[in-house]
């Protein structure tokens, strides 16, 4: 190897073309000498920027956290900036599914969706939710982003189903509602799902409590 290809080579290069690897084939699939293959270098020189295989695969999962923790949020009221945080949070899962799995085996998930939840409960804060309701704010958004993120990758993961929603919801299932069949026989926008329930749902958190709702449990 040239000594110029040694210095072109950087430990960010290395990570770049290691988190390629893993998005693309799974964390399996990464072997050193598959990623210095990929970097046209020596393996030995991949170890001199991040040490081994271990290391590699601790610092793939600290620039996971850390792009995770880079959420910010936007807009002129709570209930936008806290459904635009749980866009980007979901854009974010499903850009990683590799990674986020890789920070899951290493017992790091809790860790990885702090700074996450830190900015709702500055959110949950500024719309004055405290105490229990501002944790149950906090932790119902992010249950219904991750949930969403799971129920669209087994979806796309799944084989293809025989019958298929468009045969199992014929007119004649919908009874009084065909528009509804027509619609349901047709594939979901995960994206349009997404936004609907997470708005109705801050919405409601967000929402002064009202006589019907159960007293927050004591302790």
């Amino acid at each position: 190897m040239a000594s110029g290809t040694r210095s072109a080579l950087t430990r960010e290069a290395v990570l770049d073309a290691a988190a390629a690897l893993v998005k693309r084939h799974g964390p399996d699939a990464l072997t050193m000498r598959r990623l210095a293959k990929a970097l046209g270098t020596a393996v030995t020189s991949i170890y001199w920027h991040v040490g081994g295989r271990e290391a590699l695969l601790d610092a793939l999962v600290e620039r996971t956290m850390a792009e995770l923790g880079e959420i910010r949020p936007r807009g002129g009221t709570p209930e936008e900036r806290v459904v635009g945080v749980a866009c980007e949070l979901r854009r974010q899962l499903r850009g990683h599914p590799h990674l986020v799995a890789l920070v899951h085996e290493r017992g790091l998930t809790e860790r990885m969706f702090l700074p996450a939840q830190r900015v709702l409960v500055r959110e949950a804060h500024a719309a004055g939710l405290r105490g229990t309701r501002a944790a149950e704010f906090v932790r119902a958004v992010q249950f219904q982003v991750v949930g969403h993120v799971l129920v669209e990758r087994n979806r796309e993961r799944a084989p293809v189903q025989h019958p298929g929603e468009q045969e199992l919801w014929s007119e004649e299932a919908a009874g009084d509602d065909p528009a509804l069949a027509r619609a349901l026989a047709l594939p979901a926008d995960t994206e349009r799902l997404f936004l609907t329930a997470v708005s109705a749902l801050v919405r409601s958190l967000l929402a002064p409590p009202s006589s019907t709702r159960p007293p927050d449990p004591v302790g």
